[in-house]
């Protein structure tokens, strides 16, 4: 591959971590510094000797530092190509001398622009314009011009240039993350300024397949995002899958729903969940909401996982388990089962945006919560304290089930799950025939409103002595009234949670 020796280069960078030491090995390697504002005196500072983009230019920095590199003698000497007499005759022309190496760290818009207090000003001046157009031509002229843009690069690149010049593929690579990096930053500013939104995603890695096995696929992450899943730590176990990673979204963000949460999830809707005294003992509690969905599932344990966790788990057939942390010998019981995958991760950190895709386009929403929502009892019965803390439970487990769902809990565990039915009365029968006896003495939840009283007639049939539910349908008072004859303590909470 051809190499570029690197003459000349330019440093102009913000953050200035690192510089120090990259500077002093490219003058070691022979290379002449070119260099502006704030990085020329902190190299200057240092011992460096560096040549001012002012002294190239003939023109001294202007409007308080928003104009420096913006000059021809700058970006002739970027995008000049020396295989083309054309560019060499100007170059020439105007003693213009050539930078093989252009190393821009931009102003810190995004992080300006998310702290606390500061002004529309001040984020204003943190739109960085000659360090993009600097950044943008070196990737640009990639055949004959490496470009930094992260302290991250430092050693690769010095190394390069000390063994004698950038190669190819890195001046490509290089090029690559440059314009990628300048999308990133050009993103955040627009998702400042308006309504409209660039999302930067960065590929984490190819998966071995989509939902099926003739579909391509990738995980991305959003650039300069620290998802949950990314600082997970895959203890042991295969490469998480496409399917893998989405049930595992769905399972952990149930499991943190409530503390000490058990979550057991299949094709991301919950087939189980608890919550109790022991690790152990909830994971038994979720397990027997549906042994038979739960087979094959996600199971999401929000605390630790201990042995007696473990012996529960490699008794069963599961794909994925992701909790908090592993305890004592759990991690061996665990090993037993090679292809079991195993990860520590931390909580969902962030409501961030939902994104579903249409054909060239995108449905966006906030992603849902059920914070702030007030609830009041409509029936002339009251729940009881056991009752209102399962119904809050089902009511977190009926959040994140394909809608239409209804969930049945009984004593801190999900019994009965009916989810995706495309009818809600089915969704209750499906759920009761889950639950059996189970129903009897418990409470349930549905993620929106009864448009008729038949569903919760089903459900007050098989035992179920207090729902909640949304309200608002033009039939609530039917469901009240179907309620206080079965003696059924019905809540409405002001708002539904659809989950298609």
């Amino acid at each position: 591959m051809s190499q570029v020796a690197v003459k000349r280069a330019l440093i102009s960078v913000y953050d200035k971590t690192g510089v120090v030491t990259f500077a002093e090995r490219l003058v070691a390697a022979g290379v002449e510094i070119v260099s502006s504002g704030g990085t020329a005196v902190a190299l200057t500072v240092a011992g460096i000797p560096v040549t001012t983009v002012s002294e190239v230019t003939g023109s001294p920095e202007m409007l308080g530092g928003r104009v420096k590199t913006l000059h021809p003698k700058i970006h002739g000497a970027i995008l000049a190509r020396p295989d083309n007499d054309q560019d060499l005759i100007d170059l020439a022309a105007n003693g213009i001398v050539p930078i093989q190496l252009v190393v821009v760290s931009l102003y810190p818009f995004r992080e300006t622009a998310t702290a606390p207090g500061a002004s529309e000003e001040e984020i204003i001046e943190q739109i960085d314009i000659g360090g993009p157009t600097m950044v943008r031509a070196a990737a640009k002229n990639h055949a004959h011009v490496g470009v930094v843009t992260s302290a991250d690069q430092y050693e690769t690149v010095a190394k390069s240039v000390e063994s004698g010049g950038l190669d190819e593929e890195l001046r490509r690579a290089l090029a690559v993350e440059a314009f990628f990096h300048t999308a990133s930053y050009d993103a955040a500013i627009v998702g400042w300024m308006g309504d409209d939104l660039v999302i930067p995603l960065r590929r984490v890695s190819e998966l071995r397949y989509g939902e099926n096995p003739h579909q391509p696929a990738s995980i991305f992450a959003e650039d300069g995002a620290s998802p949950w899943w990314l600082e997970a730590i895959q203890i042991q176990g295969k490469e998480m899958s496409f399917n893998n990673y989405a049930d595992c979204e769905a399972a952990w963000r149930l499991a943190n729903e409530y503390p000490g949460c058990v979550a057991i999830v299949k094709h991301t809707n919950a087939c189980g969940a608890a919550h109790g005294a022991t690790v152990a003992e909830t994971f038994e509690r979720a397990w027997a909401c549906d042994p038979v969905s739960a087979f094959g599932g996600v199971v999401a344990i929000n605390g630790v996982l201990d042995e007696a966790t473990a012996e529960s788990i490699t008794d069963k057939f599961v794909e994925v388990v992701v909790c908090s942390a592993i305890s004592g010998r759990a991690g061996e019981i665990l090993a037993t089962k090679t292809n079991l995958r195993v990860l520590e991760a931390p909580p969902p950190r962030s409501l961030d945006l939902d994104l579903r895709r249409v054909e060239h386009g995108v449905l966006l929403q906030a992603r849902d919560s059920a914070e702030g929502e007030s609830w009041g009892v409509v029936s002339d019965r009251q729940p009881s304290e056991q009752e209102l803390k399962d119904l809050d439970f089902a009511w977190k487990v009926a959040m994140h089930t394909k809608s239409n769902a209804i969930v049945i809990v009984n004593n801190g565990a999900a019994v009965g799950v009916g989810a995706g039915d495309q009818s809600r009365v089915g969704a209750a029968e499906r759920a009761v025939a889950r639950a059996g006896e189970r129903s009897k003495g418990a409470v349930s939840a549905s993620d929106a409103f009864f448009p008729f009283r038949d569903g919760l007639d089903v459900l007050a049939k098989a035992g179920v002595t207090a729902v909640v539910e949304p309200g608002g349908s033009r039939n609530d008072q039917e469901l009240i009234d179907a309620a206080n004859e079965q003696g059924i303590a019905l809540v409405f909470t002001g708002r539904r949670h659809f989950k298609h």
